[in-house]
């Protein structure tokens, strides 16, 4: 599998990404003017605000989190929407102890707690065959679920007044080290180490609003229309460049060079996990197992 790679642009090479000082400060100053865009109405809607004004925080306080603050967060996750109520999900829970003692090291930017969010059908294939010759319907059913519980876990976070990041990377927290993570933390078949969310007291002042596309680029109606190269290119330049003024001693191509590395393996851990019982199926192997899928509901 080739991984990230850019695409041959005017602005930008595949393999090399320049760094241009004027666009560099161009970059910032639109990434610094950045604000959520909310009508006037809703201003003061303290709700929409805590999701607006989220951050991924990467710098914590030295501090613990309170045990009932964390638990609310847990409760958060449970009571998350899924997929006819499944609730394919499981999370593993850290202090930073437990967490040195499995994995020789502290959380990741030394928060004080860290969970595991993991897609979870093995628990619900114990009561029930929901998913039979269904194999890729069953891992993002998870996956979606899953996610909705981390996003939720987040959310209340926030309202707590504490920050989080998600990661699939750093420290070996997520998908791109599946198989690191099911043999460290004995997970069965058919669940799927997904990302870790590393919560705490943020330390500092919060970043900038990362460069984020247009509500008019990411939404449309009736039909789905291309977004113009420019759009994009400037965003990449954006994203880019911001890295680098966070990051001075990296850069976006070295982080990308990080996730390449471990692309491959992670992919046929992936493929392991979702067709452990299951072979994929053939091209003209689709509408055989379809009509007998059919037959079976009819009968």
């Amino acid at each position: 599998m080739d991984g990230f790679s850019f695409r041959q642009t005017k602005t930008f090479h595949p393999t090399s990404i320049p760094m241009k000082p004027i666009r560099f400060v161009q970059s910032i100053s639109k990434i610094l003017r950045g604000r959520p865009q909310v009508p006037t109405s809703l201003e003061d809607n303290a709700q929409l605000q805590t999701i607006l004004n989220r951050r991924s925080v990467r710098r914590f306080e030295q501090r613990d989190i309170p045990e009932d603050m964390f638990q609310a967060i847990l409760e958060a996750g449970r009571l998350a929407p899924s997929t006819v109520n499944l609730q394919t999900w499981s999370f593993a829970v850290f202090n930073d102890q437990r967490w040195e003692e499995i994995f020789g090291a502290h959380i990741p930017f030394r928060a004080p707690r860290a969970i595991i969010i993991i897609g979870d059908t093995h628990r619900a294939r114990q009561v029930l065959d929901a998913f039979q010759d269904s194999p890729l319907i069953e891992y993002t059913l998870g996956v979606i679920n899953a996610s909705l519980a981390a996003m939720n876990m987040t959310t209340a976070a926030e309202s707590l007044g504490l920050a989080s990041v998600m990661l699939s990377e750093t420290g070996h927290t997520g998908l791109l080290d599946i198989g690191y993570l099911k043999e460290k933390l004995s997970l069965p078949e058919r669940t799927t180490p997904l990302m870790t969310l590393v919560v705490g007291y943020p330390k500092g002042s919060l970043p900038p609003m990362p460069p984020k596309l247009p509500l008019k680029v990411v939404s449309f109606n009736g039909k789905y229309r291309e977004t113009p190269q420019t759009v994009m290119e400037d965003w990449l330049a954006q994203l880019v460049d911001g890295y680098k003024a966070m990051r001075p001693f990296s850069s976006f191509e070295a982080q990308l060079s990080v996730y390449n590395s471990k692309i491959g393996q992670a992919e046929s851990d992936l493929q392991k996990i979702i067709f452990a019982n299951n072979q994929p199926l053939q091209k003209n192997q689709w509408s055989h197992s379809h009509e007998q899928i059919g037959a079976r509901k009819s009968g």
